[in-house]
């Protein structure tokens, strides 16, 4: 995972993450990985609920901005907060892509899309991997 100056609310070392996490969740947090497609434990899930951050628990995402994307990972149009997630410029992979990370801790979540044509109200998808996050259901 590209490093950044910056510091977060959350900080802990790599053996501190490593004992929280268990090494799928920190591969994909911590290293930056890609669970893989039509796995994830939210992919299709349509509960009602804020979706925050497995390794810190920040807020990130509401289930009133998911949508289908049929992309195989949960899909959003937009961030909880503005600053709830930040942005890291990805090369890798020989493309052009826009990392998205938790703004309270730095860990990975997935990627920004814009432009695909989805019919949302931001024409960006937020390709988030499911075990990056956990979903706290609304209460009713």
């Amino acid at each position: 995972m590209e490093k950044t100056n910056r510091s977060y609310a959350v900080s802990k070392s790599d053996e501190e993450w490593r004992a929280e996490l268990n090494p799928a969740e920190y591969q994909v947090l911590r290293q930056a990985g890609t669970e893989r497609p039509f796995v994830g434990e939210y992919t299709d899930t349509k509960t009602e609920g804020v979706y925050a951050c497995r390794a810190c628990g920040a807020e990130l995402f509401t289930s009133d901005t998911k949508f289908d994307s049929h992309c195989g990972w949960p899909s959003f149009y937009a961030p909880l907060a503005g600053d709830s997630v930040e942005y890291i410029e990805d090369n890798s992979l020989g493309m052009r892509r826009v990392e998205v990370r938790c703004a309270t801790c730095g860990s990975h979540l997935g990627h920004l899309f814009e432009g695909e044509g989805y019919d949302t109200p931001t024409d960006q998808r937020y390709c988030i991997n499911s075990i990056s996050m956990t979903l706290r259901p609304k209460a009713g």
